[in-house]
C-alpha cells in the first residue's frame, strides 16, 4: 500500500536541484500559460495532447485525476530563482508489483530550452522514485526524431534500451519508437 502522495513528496528534499524544483502539480497551474503550451504546434509536437484541441476544462481534469491516483505523479517544474511553472514531469503509471514506471516530460516555455531543465527534471524525478517509491526500473518513451529528448535523458543517465520500429505517427509518416531506461542500482547489487 502506497503512503499518502502527498506527504511522501513533502518530505522528499530530493526534489530540489540546483536550477529547480518539482512540486506536484495542483489546479492553480491549469491556466491560459499553460493551455498555451498544450496547443502550440512546436511544444506539443511530440505529446499525445497534440491529437485534440485542449481547453482549460481538459486541463483540470487531468491534472484532478493524477493527483487522485496512486499509480500517477504529475509534477510541475519550477525555475527556483524566478518561481516560474516551465513545464511538467509524470511519474507513471508505476506498475508496483513489478517495481517500474514510466516517465514523461515537457518544457513548455520555449525560453527554456536545451538549458538543462529537462535532463534535471529527469534526474530529481527518478531519484524520487529510486528513494521514496523504491522502484526498480524507470522508462522513457520518445520520437526518433526528438533528439533533444533523448539527449536530455542520456545526460541524466538514461541508457537505450529499445526500438520500436514506425510505431508512431507523425506529420512527416511513421517513425521509430525509442525506449531509454535507468535502472535503481541499489536494488540490482
Amino acid at each position: 500500500m502506497q503512503k499518502n502522495k502527498t506527504a511522501l513528496v513533502k518530505q522528499a528534499d530530493i526534489l530540489a536541484g540546483g536550477k529547480i524544483k518539482l512540486r506536484l502539480l495542483d489546479l492553480s497551474d491549469c491556466n491560459a500559460m499553460y493551455l498555451s503550451w498544450l496547443n502550440d504546434p512546436v511544444i506539443n509536437q511530440f505529446l499525445e495532447t497534440r491529437w485534440s484541441e485542449q481547453t482549460l476544462e481538459k486541463i483540470k481534469a487531468f491534472v484532478g485525476s493524477m493527483r487522485e491516483d496512486p499509480a500517477n505523479y504529475l509534477f510541475a517544474i519550477i525555475e527556483i530563482i524566478t518561481g516560474l511553472h516551465v513545464g511538467n514531469i509524470k511519474l507513471g503509471p508505476i506498475n508496483f508489483n513489478h517495481h517500474y514506471a514510466d516517465i514523461s516530460y515537457f518544457i513548455g516555455n520555449r525560453s527554456y530550452w536545451g538549458k538543462g531543465y529537462a535532463s534535471e527534471a529527469i534526474s530529481l524525478a527518478t531519484h524520487f522514485a529510486f528513494k521514496k517509491l523504491n522502484l526498480h526500473r524507470v522508462q522513457a518513451g520518445l520520437y526518433q526524431s526528438n533528439l533533444g529528448s533523448a539527449k536530455a535523458l542520456e545526460k541524466a543517465g538514461y541508457k537505450f534500451d529499445a526500438r520500436l520500429e514506425k510505431q508512431l505517427l507523425t506529420n512527416s509518416g511513421w517513425e521509430d519508437h525509442l525506449w531509454y531506461v535507468k535502472f535503481n542500482q541499489e536494488l540490482d547489487t
